[in-house]
């Protein structure tokens, strides 16, 4: 387990900003606050949390709010994996940042990632449900999963399986197994099935979650009804990660690796930059950015999380109007206001219409992005607004004259 961080005393003017997921469960959101609370005790600096989505303040506001105070703030990731929130939407609302707050320095850091802290966690977590099932590893068969929520990246499923790995080596676990919840496989019940076969004495199942919410319910859910369909193994889910002390030792360690630049993350696996077999239209440069840009929007119409918890409402098509420097002078902030008052006036648009920074098109905008469908309009003006939305956003016919480039 890595020493306790403690901030030199030389750190007056600089703040962390703890960015959380965000969830419609304030109990949630509250211990994203808590963390960052305690981070403020451990740092001796101003700690701040911010969430993604859905909750509230979001990247932005607290980064203006801190802009305030100090000269530098080193964002620190509250994710477990390096998936695509952690790759490309808080990326892209750090850089809006920047360009919104040129006089501060923003270190951007690393998720959670696969730390000995953790490890340290999982271990304790699986020992809980072995001493309320009656077991001991040592003596007795006890096979472990270590249960996660599943992504469409590779880096991140893959180091569900790292980390299952490290717990096996050099502890008495008789096997310990990867799964998710959804998303990926192997899915929780097809590897409690699987570990049936070998009948254990008894199988722990660990939830590698932050809180106690929907997929965590899930999880526990899966183990109980596991244990009762077997009735010759002892199964018992666990508890997730939670506000554990020692998520501090982690949150410390990739708060000191972004103020010193010292970040480092998964990129020779990353689908963004090398291609993998089964990812290759997961391309990154504009691509990602735009997704990134739609995704901050996604959550955004469910009433009920609990019909699906990370099944996204979002909007029919994304509208990126680039509002920097060069385009800002040639009229964009006309052409967004047009964009949107003809969205509103239609209706059959379901298009959310935001702000972009650069988008590489210096000199032929103002430029104009609609995604999904990766069409790039430059040189609109703001007349051009209403055929945009009457032709492209409403019957999805493209108003081929204004297209710059499509994606």
């Amino acid at each position: 387990m890595s020493e306790a961080i403690t901030a030199p005393d030389t750190l007056d003017d600089e703040a962390v900003l703890l960015v959380g997921h965000g969830s419609r469960r304030e109990k949630s959101n509250e211990q994203v606050r808590d963390l960052a609370v305690e981070l403020e005790g451990r740092l001796g600096i101003p700690v701040d949390a911010a969430f993604l989505e859905l909750a509230e303040p979001a990247i932005d506001e607290a980064i203006a709010g801190l802009a305030r105070a100090v000269s530098q703030v080193s964002v620190v990731h509250l994710s477990l994996f390096a998936a695509s929130h952690v790759k490309n939407d808080v990326p892209l609302a750090v850089e809006q940042a920047r360009e919104a707050h040129p006089e501060l320095t923003i270190n951007n850091g690393a998720h959670l990632g696969v730390h000995p802290a953790l490890l340290d966690l999982l271990d304790d977590r699986a020992a809980a449900v072995e001493a309320e099932l009656g077991v001991d590893r040592e003596e007795d068969e006890v096979a472990a999963v270590v249960c996660a929520r599943g992504s469409s990246d590779p880096d991140a499923n893959a180091d569900v399986h790292k980390l299952a790995r490290l717990l096996y080596e050099g502890r008495e676990f008789s096997r310990v197994e990867a799964s998710f919840i959804g998303v990926t496989e192997p899915l929780l019940d097809d590897t409690l099935h699987d570990i049936a076969k070998t009948r254990p004495d008894a199988v722990v199942v660990i939830p590698y979650m932050l809180g106690d919410g929907v997929l965590t319910g899930r999880i526990k859910d899966g183990a109980r009804e596991f244990d009762e369909e077997y009735p010759y193994v002892d199964a018992a889910p666990g508890e997730p990660l939670g506000t554990d002390t020692r998520l501090l030792d982690v949150l410390g360690d990739r708060w000191q690796e972004a103020r010193t630049g010292s970040v480092e993350m998964s990129c020779d696996t990353c689908k963004y930059k090398v291609e993998l077999d089964g990812y290759e239209e997961d391309q990154g440069g504009a691509r990602a950015m735009l997704r990134a840009l739609t995704h901050q929007a996604e959550h955004a119409d469910r009433e009920n999380v609990d019909d699906d918890p990370h099944v996204h409402d979002a909007p029919e098509k994304h509208v990126a109007v680039c509002t920097n420097q060069t385009c800002a002078q040639d009229g964009a902030p006309a052409v967004l206001e047009r964009l949107r008052q003809a969205a509103r006036d239609s209706d059959q648009c379901d298009a959310r219409i935001t702000r972009s920074s650069c988008l590489g098109r210096c000199g032929e905008g103002p430029m104009v992005a609609v995604y999904p469908d990766g069409v790039w309009y430059g040189g609109v003006e703001d007349e051009d607004a209403a055929d945009i939305v009457s032709s492209h956003l409403d019957r999805d016919r493209i108003v081929s004259e204004l297209v710059d480039q499509t994606l």
